[in-house]
């Protein structure tokens, strides 16, 4: 399974500068041992089996550092890709190679890291109707970088922030005296196309939620019987979204109740790099 990869965020160039300015600092004191003229060539590989994503992040690195540093990829963001793998093949100064090299790995380590979670839960629950959601869970700097790893992976994206949707909790709900006068402060704010979702403990507040309007419903803290006696309760009247405890070993069972949505923080917060190596294969004088 390739998923198609989706729209690349606008902030690769500044979160890849932020990196190079941590990492070289006012220069690479060790590659300065290396001939300002030698050229090399060397080839990325993967040791075990993943989703490969963060070649546009991999790629702006050497941009940055030499525009005469050229990688030609043998597989595609999205992809399933094997141990042993050429992932691709770089050729250029050796210098802007030897700089860029961990900066470059550590974002194709992390965000292959991503789409391969992500991609374990979408086939954990396929054949069911509900979709895997990422969180606002990431890591600083990286949020539209991790969030594009999700959709490579086959997830789909929940609000990127603050700012793209509204999702009422129990303090916004006791803040406004009641879910009705939440959701209907709600409405009246948000502008058309956001998202607007409100979160419920128990079926006196899935009943009031669904009598005001609500279109999206979080249910929290929702045993098996309970999730599957709200999805008859909301017959169709609101997609229903879990969130919270939710892990591979369960998430099959999660998914057969009927919910719509599962959101994972375990996708973007608790992250496993993808063992990649950098080889140098020959240097050119």
């Amino acid at each position: 399974m390739t998923i198609p990869s989706p729209t690349l965020p606008d902030d690769i160039a500044e979160t890849v500068r932020r990196a190079l300015t941590e990492d070289v600092g006012n220069g690479d004191l060790t590659a300065a041992l290396i001939p300002i003229n030698q050229t090399a060539h060397a080839q990325v590989v993967t040791r075990e089996d993943a989703i490969l994503c963060g070649s546009p992040w991999f790629d702006e690195v050497f941009r940055q550092l030499d525009a005469r540093v050229r990688a030609t990829w043998k597989a595609q963001d999205g992809e399933a890709i094997r141990a042993g793998q050429t992932l691709c093949q770089i050729e250029g100064p050796a210098r802007a190679i030897l700089t860029g090299e961990r900066t470059a790995l550590n974002f194709l380590q992390t965000l292959s890291g991503v789409a391969t979670r992500t991609r374990s839960y979408v086939d954990a629950i396929r054949g069911t109707k509900a979709v895997v959601l990422d969180t606002r869970k990431t890591v600083p700097g990286l949020r539209l970088a991790q969030k594009y790893a999700v959709r490579c992976g086959g997830g789909r994206n929940h609000r990127l922030g603050l700012y793209d949707g509204i999702l009422i909790k129990e303090n916004h709900i006791a803040a406004a005296g009641s879910i009705t006068a939440a959701l209907n402060a709600a409405k009246t704010a948000a502008q058309p196309n956001v998202l607007l979702e409100i979160e419920v403990e128990n079926f006196e507040q899935l009943r009031a939620a669904l009598a005001a309007g609500a279109k999206r419903i979080l249910l929290d803290n929702f045993d098996l019987a309970g999730l599957r006696a709200a999805v008859d309760e909301t017959h169709g009247q609101a997609q229903l979204e879990i969130s919270g405890g939710v892990t591979l070993a369960n998430i099959r069972a999660l998914a057969e109740t009927g919910v719509d949505f599962i959101s994972i923080g375990d996708l973007t917060k608790n992250i496993t790099a993808v063992d990649l190596s950098l080889r140098f294969e020959k240097t050119l004088r």
